[in-house]
């Protein structure tokens, strides 16, 4: 059956195209990326990085496939370059227009310095004060469903709890990222527990979500969400592509994902042998493949107890709204803003110019109940720093970004301008060209939303 939903939308695994050996990956069970470095922000002689955003001019770069480790960032210049011009300011093109695929004028180390010192401290109290008000939060809201047990109550009920199941996946992640605490053993704990009770392999998630930290914005190294080649996007039957860019399918990707990872990736976050894992993480991967398997038999016999449809409607349709926030969020971080976001092949790529091509967003109300991960660039760049730091160290990090940090559109109570930024990016943002190694996102003319083509972004690309 799950195969069958795969291939309906447009899930299906597809030819690996990059072998295994080129992924830059590391067996860290914590993910701290990059030690804390700091120096004096007044120490910093930075350049601006350009004049306001305006029509972007093609970039065609030719060079063999190759993936940068993410220590040689630190040594990247600080000159951008522009189809072969050196650019002395960096993003700047021939016109002096700013161009986000260029390499910026800063190092990882200048952003990671503009940063206050206390930002980087995980302070294992508070984090777990977040836990136990989410828990209370999600056991008080289905004992007074439960209580209630009224039509008029359930459909509250559902966007409540299934919001704060998405809470709960946010701080497991944290646990994934060791921003939790600096003891992997209390993040094992607690990631375990609120990763399992919503039906996420804690470890195998933890390690492919890594792999995309470190390779995101990368074309084909990249873990989730990334884009399609002209060519296979090409080959989709209408029925499936259809599903792959019409809300709300793929808004109920994560869990066909987590069976069979995305597009072109082999493999399964369940299975010890799978690809995505080295010999030393299988027996992470198995642990956590068995409490996902413990919570699958409590709930089956929760339905025994309470009646399925009772099941159901506490926990099964909540479950299904948290993947939906999941896929939403993840998707709108590195996708679907005004001007076309770059995606890098070969030695265009670097870690710090795919971190900078993610997203914030403003959430309203739900940035406080799902731990301000819509401040997503700096905790691209720095999955260490706590998310209770991460507004704070954004607004350190912005003079150092410039135009390289991309506002984010003030949201209302509830996030619902966000709906239709989604809807107008699947429209949209559907393949990236076979050819080039700076490319943009183009749209089927067929499908109508714009136009473009080649491996250059279009100016009507809004």
């Amino acid at each position: 059956m799950a195969t069958w939903v795969l291939s309906q939308c447009g899930l299906k695994p597809l030819p690996q195209t990059i072998p295994r050996s080129q992924l830059q990956r590391t067996t860290a069970k914590n993910d701290n990326f990059f030690p804390s470095k700091h120096a004096r922000l007044a120490d910093l002689k930075l350049r601006p990085t350009g004049p306001p955003r305006g029509r972007l001019l093609p970039t065609r770069v030719s060079a063999p496939l190759r993936v940068s480790p993410i220590d040689e960032e630190d040594d990247e210049g600080e000159k951008g370059t522009w189809n072969g011009v050196v650019n002395e300011e960096g993003g700047r093109g021939r016109e002096g227009l700013f161009d986000p695929g260029a390499a910026p004028p800063f190092k990882l180390a200048d952003v990671r310095a503009a940063i206050p010192k206390h930002c980087w401290v995980k302070d294992p109290w508070r984090s777990m004060s977040y836990v136990l008000r989410d828990v209370a939060v999600v056991l008080g809201l289905a004992c007074g469903a439960a209580y209630l047990n009224s039509w008029v109550v359930w459909p509250l009920y559902w966007a409540a709890q299934g919001t704060m199941f998405w809470a709960l996946f946010v701080l497991g992640h944290d646990c994934g990222h060791g921003s939790f605490s600096n003891d992997p053993k209390l993040n094992s704990v607690v990631g375990h527990l609120l990763h399992s009770s919503i039906l996420v392999p804690y470890h195998g998630w933890r390690i492919s979500h890594r792999t995309h930290h470190q390779n995101h914005g990368h074309v084909e190294n990249d873990e989730s969400w990334h884009p399609l080649s002209e060519r296979i996007y090409k080959s989709l039957d209408t029925i499936t592509r259809s599903l792959r860019f019409t809300v709300p399918f793929p808004m109920l990707a994560y869990p066909f994902y987590l069976w069979s990872r995305s597009p072109g990736k082999r493999g399964s976050h369940f299975h010890p042998e799978s690809d995505l894992f080295v010999a030393s993480e299988r027996k992470d991967v198995i642990t956590s493949t068995a409490c996902w398997t413990a919570m699958v038999g409590l709930l089956v016999g929760l339905s025994f107890v309470m009646g399925p449809l009772q099941l159901l409607k506490l926990y099964g349709i909540p479950y299904w709204i948290f993947v939906m926030w999941l896929d939403f969020v993840t998707y709108l971080h590195h996708h679907g803003h005004e001007d076309k976001l770059p995606w890098y092949r070969g030695k265009e790529w670097s870690y710090l110019r795919g971190g900078l091509t993610t997203l914030d967003r403003d959430y309203g109300w739900i940035n406080n109940i799902h731990h301000d991960i819509g401040t997503h660039v700096i905790h691209h760049l720095f999955p260490q720093i706590p998310h209770y730091h991460l507004i704070e160290a954004t607004e350190a990090a912005r003079p150092v970004l410039g135009n390289y940090y991309r506002e984010p559109k003030k949201s209302a109570p509830l996030p619902f301008h966000l709906i239709g930024t989604l809807i107008q990016s699947l429209k949209r943002d559907h393949y990236v060209s076979d050819t080039g190694e700076v490319v943009y996102y183009q749209t089927d003319p067929n499908l109508g939303g714009g136009s473009g083509g080649g491996g250059s972004p279009s100016s009507d690309a809004k």
